[in-house]
Order: structure tokens, then sequence, then C-alpha cells
């Protein structure tokens, strides 16, 4: 008789270890994109609405541009929040640009983690760029922010 395996996810259950993040006034709307609908078809389209109870928000604006690194999105799975880099809501930012960004960090939730050894984890494994590859554009995104990213950058 075959014994049925537990597939492993990266998805954990949101608990209140953060209970500040409940609080916070979590913007999805910015000044020239809406994060949320973008969300909705990106979740519809390729996650058949498995990421449930996700919050998609615009990150806090900094004063100072960062010099050497530039970070386009975060997710935080234990408050299930999407943050994404303000910096990308301006008008020379294309839109299949910040959709490739936001279905990176939605590809974080159902792809789990490889940890290595002495602790530490790997978050882009070969699953991961495997099915990066495989969204529509991904080299034209990718292109785009090398030849952009000096934009981002002081």
């Amino acid at each position: 008789m075959a014994r049925k395996t537990k597939r492993k996810t990266k998805r954990k259950l949101a608990h209140p270890k953060l209970p500040m993040q409940r609080q916070l006034n979590l913007q999805h709307e910015g000044t020239h994109f809406d994060l949320r609908p973008i969300f909705e078809r990106l979740n519809e389209r390729y996650f058949r609405r498995r990421l449930r109870g996700y919050k998609v928000t615009w990150g806090r604006r900094r004063k100072h541009r960062p010099r050497e690194q530039f970070i386009f999105g975060t997710i935080q799975e234990e408050d299930r929040v999407i943050r994404i880099n303000p910096a990308l809501d301006q008008p020379f930012v294309p839109p299949w640009f910040l959709r490739y960004v936001l279905y990176h960090e939605m590809l974080h939730s159902v792809v789990p983690d490889k940890t290595l050894p002495g602790g530490r984890r790997r978050v882009h494994t070969e699953e991961f760029s495997r099915r990066e590859r495989k969204f529509p554009g991904y080299l034209r995104a990718r292109r785009w922010e090398e030849e952009n990213l000096a934009r981002f950058l002081r």
C-alpha cells in the first residue's frame, strides 16, 4: 500500500507574531499603480487563487536611496504581507515589470526554502528559478532590471 507523503511548502500559518502589522495602514494604491488588482490577476492566473489572506502594499519611502543594492520587493510569510518598493511607483516603470516583481514575491509563498548545512536558508532554489523563468516576459523583465538599476541607486 502506497503511503501518501505530505508535500512540504514554505507557507506558514499567519500567527499574530507581529501584531503591529495589523495596525499599520498598508496602502496598495500608489500614484501610478494599484497593487491589489495586479496581485488578484496574478493569483488567479498563476496560483489558482491559492494565496489567500495576503496583503500587498507599497513599502515605506526612504530618505536616501541605496548606493549598491536595491530591493524591489519582500514577502513576510508570518503576516502574509508583500511589500513592493515605492520607487517602482513611477511612470517610467513598465506595468509588465511590476507584474514580474510581484509574481517573484508571490512565488516565494509556494516554493519551499532549502536549509543548507550550518542552518543557512536558500530562498532562490533551483525549483524557484525554474518556475520563475516560466513567467511570460521573464527575460524581458530581467533585461529591463539590468538596464535600469542605476535609476534606483545613487
